[in-house]
């Protein structure tokens, strides 16, 4: 009885998810994403760059097939000293045109100061998409993202990203259902208020005014004096939005790269997410009370899941009860995934996994929280890319691969937490 609080504030979590998010996304109809097509602005696609071998490539021809007008269109891809052969296929991916420019900086700088290197070059500009280096382009996403920007007040709109190769193994498999949810229905109920608390660096625009404005604060993030290069699209999100901008999501704009395959690479990921959304939530407590109520209630309630949470797991091992936490998460991860099953049923088989494929979920999730929260709250410091250490193992996939030529139905930062 004594964990019944922590019972509670996981079902709360889970009806602002699954329940009264979607529910306002049905309610406002037409008003939970509004357009408009008369807006035409010059826009500069940012993208920071570091060890991604030919990605990079392949990530810069997608951009220059976008059908926005190309005379409003610049690209800037900003190097971070990277030690493969990613400036070369950057230079070779803008060659013959005049509208790409590739950058080096003096120095390893971190993705922050990359981006924030590449705004200030965009001199021209009135709209900054921001681009990861391992990803491809959707040709519409540069257009549905500007026509997004209906309100002064819209500071910035974030796109989606889609699995490219959900069928390789059980883990992709798992992954698909899970971004599934993450971006079909996890952040409904912050966009009925148009306070989106993390839009990914993989697709997301931007006023270049105002990532000017913040600059100064995006420049001096640090922990302990430990400048922080993780977590940076979610820290520069809650400023916006802290700053009293109001920040949008769309599924219409949307771009592809590959999940982890292996445990490794999808623990990494974990690991990182979790550090920036600890860092962020506990960051953001000073000012959750300037939100809309229902995103502050939602907003405190998931910090406090998260951080109470491996409690519950570490209570119900040592009392011998990890079986009854385990049978709750299957019972939870098999409905979910009886609804993945049913909401992709329309969808040819190559776009869609089986829904069991979620159950691995009910393991994984436990152990990653048991885990993973402790660690990442004595690594809050960590200044590593982290996931640009090394060459991309798995690069990003061309349109081209995808044999459907539909958008599969990933992975991002500001996916899931």
């Amino acid at each position: 009885m004594e964990l019944f609080p922590i019972h509670l504030l996981f079902i709360m979590v889970l009806m602002n998810r699954y329940i009264l998010g979607p529910l306002l996304r049905r309610l406002r109809g037409q008003q939970f994403d509004r357009v408009d097509d008369t807006y035409r602005p010059r826009v500069a696609i940012v993208i920071p760059l570091f060890n991604e071998g030919k990605g990079i490539f392949h990530a810069v021809r997608s951009l220059l097939e976008q059908d926005y007008p190309s005379e409003l269109l610049q690209i800037v891809v900003v190097d971070d000293c990277s030690k493969d052969d990613s400036f070369a296929w950057a230079l070779k991916a803008g060659e013959g045109h005049s509208n790409v420019i590739v950058m080096r900086n003096p120095e390893n700088m971190g993705k922050r100061k990359g981006i924030n290197r590449g705004v200030k070059a965009a001199v021209d500009a009135e709209i900054i998409v921001s681009v990861d280096s391992d990803v491809i382009v959707d040709k519409s996403a540069v257009r549905q993202l500007v026509r997004r920007f209906t309100s002064p007040r819209i500071a910035a709109v974030g796109g989606r990203t889609y699995v490219t190769n959900r069928h390789q193994n059980w883990l992709t498999r798992m992954i698909e259902i899970k971004f599934h949810f993450a971006q079909e229905w996890l952040k409904d109920l912050e966009r009925s208020f148009r306070q989106v608390m993390c839009l990914t660096g993989c697709l997301t625009a931007y006023r270049r005014y105002v990532l000017l404005e913040l600059e100064p604060i995006l420049e001096a993030r640090s922990i302990a004096g430990v400048p922080i290069k993780y977590g940076e699209d979610r820290f520069l999100t809650r400023q916006i939005v802290k700053a009293n901008y109001e920040t949008v999501y769309t599924l219409d704009a949307f771009c592809f790269t590959a999940a982890p395959a292996t445990l490794a690479g999808y623990f990494s990921q974990q690991l990182r997410w979790r550090r920036s959304n600890l860092v962020d939530l506990l960051g953001g407590l000073s000012h959750a009370w300037r939100l809309h109520p229902v995103v502050t209630v939602h907003y405190v309630s998931q910090l406090a899941l998260l951080l109470s949470y491996p409690v519950v797991i570490v209570h119900n091992v040592i009392n011998g009860e990890f079986w009854d936490i385990l049978a709750f998460h299957f019972l939870v991860i098999g409905l979910l995934g009886v609804i993945y099953r049913f909401e992709t049923r329309h969808l040819p088989e190559d776009r869609r996994v089986h829904g069991a494929s979620f159950l691995p979920m009910a393991l994984l999730m436990p152990v990653t929280y048991a885990l993973f929260t402790p660690l990442a709250l004595f690594t809050l410091d960590s200044g590593s890319w982290e996931t640009r250490g090394s060459p991309s193992s798995a690069p990003a996939t061309s349109p081209a691969d995808n044999r459907s030529g539909l958008p599969p139905t990933h992975a991002g930062e500001g996916s899931s937490s």
